[in-house]
């Protein structure tokens, strides 16, 4: 960095992460000394506000990361396992949101609340977890630390937009058609999603579980650094526009009372507790969205195992999900 801040470029500045990323780096007042937007040769031209000053959106191409420091990436996994290895090169850190790199044994995927000391081995690239690990790693670590955890079982409620623009798009234009009596049409999801849940994210593999439940499995224990933990996960789509919950099911080697826990979770960094039921107190998805924390509630004890609790897990997907937690990582390079 020099005395004027990074030179930080973002890869798919003009998609939904990419526009967060904009709005979190001057939140935070990152220090930026240039800041290069790079997108498709179909977006280049457009421009986008950052800091009151309109930036022309740039085509990608290899020549892009020339004196850069910090290249986040939001630009889809083969974007990324082309041009990540160019941005290294060139001198720059890449903090990547795809799948492409998460579980390369050469690459950290970081959480910052949970292992922000795997940052020190990268070698150039640092990959961001899914949005459904990250907000499930930063309520369960907490927990972790005071109660090795045997076992998780989540179900997740994913909104929409974890599946990009278009699927936000046409949520709202399925809603608005069926209000008008029309017909609805699919394009982003095989089925209609308007007022309907599609136990369905990402590809099926050969064993019935989805690309998306396979990688909560796997991040979770990378994160965690906990091979011996056992995850179960099953990840629903549901007709919300921003926000995943989730509804988790933990199992410990030891006790942990529902009190307890709230106590640990209370003082953790980057978790607020919603937890009075008997005033409706519990965390909702539409409450969520455009905050940064991960809300946790419902907490209460699991009797059917010796030692478990159930807890309600809700964040902003596309903030602490994606681009917060980008930005977090980037904050530890400085």
């Amino acid at each position: 960095m020099g005395e004027d801040g990074f030179n930080v470029a973002i890869v798919g500045a003009t998609g939904a992460v990419g526009n967060e990323f904009l709005k979190i780096l001057e939140e935070r007042d990152f220090p930026i000394k240039s800041l290069a937007l790079l997108a498709s040769a179909r977006s280049a031209g457009e421009t986008l506000m950052f800091r009151k000053r309109d930036i022309e959106v740039e085509e990608l191409d290899e020549d892009s990361f020339e004196n850069i420091d910090i290249a986040l990436f939001s630009a889809g996994g083969s974007i990324s396992k082309e041009f990540a290895p160019i941005a290294v090169k060139a001198g720059a850190t890449v903090i990547d949101n795809s799948s492409a790199w998460r579980m390369d044994k050469a690459v950290p995927l970081v959480v910052p609340e949970v292992n922000p000391g795997a940052i020190a081995w990268h070698k150039g690239i640092i990959a961001n977890p899914n949005c459904s690990t990250i907000q499930m790693v930063v309520a369960l670590n907490p927990l972790h630390q005071k109660a090795k955890i045997k076992r998780v079982v989540v179900s997740t409620y994913q909104a929409v937009s974890g599946s990009g623009q278009k699927a936000v798009d046409e949520l709202s234009q399925q809603v608005r058609s069926l209000f008008s009596m029309q017909g609805v049409k699919k394009n982003v999801y095989p089925h209609q999603i308007a007022f309907n849940c599609l136990p369905h994210i990402d590809v099926f593999q050969e064993d019935g579980y989805t690309k998306e439940e396979i990688k909560m499995v796997n991040e979770t224990k990378k994160i965690m650094d906990d091979d011996s933990m056992e995850v179960s996960a099953t990840c629903v789509r549901v007709p919300v526009f921003f926000g995943h919950s989730e509804s988790v099911n933990v199992e410990f080697y030891e006790p942990i009372s529902p009190e307890y826990a709230r106590d640990i979770l209370a003082m953790s960094p980057g978790v607020a507790v919603l937890d009075d039921p008997s005033q409706n107190i519990y965390p909702v998805a539409i409450e969520a969205a455009g905050n940064d924390e991960v809300f946790v509630g419902r907490i209460r004890k699991d009797s059917t195992v010796e030692y478990g609790l159930n807890m309600w897990v809700v964040s902003d997907n596309i903030r602490k999900g994606a681009a917060l937690n980008a930005v977090q990582i980037a904050e530890l390079l400085s």
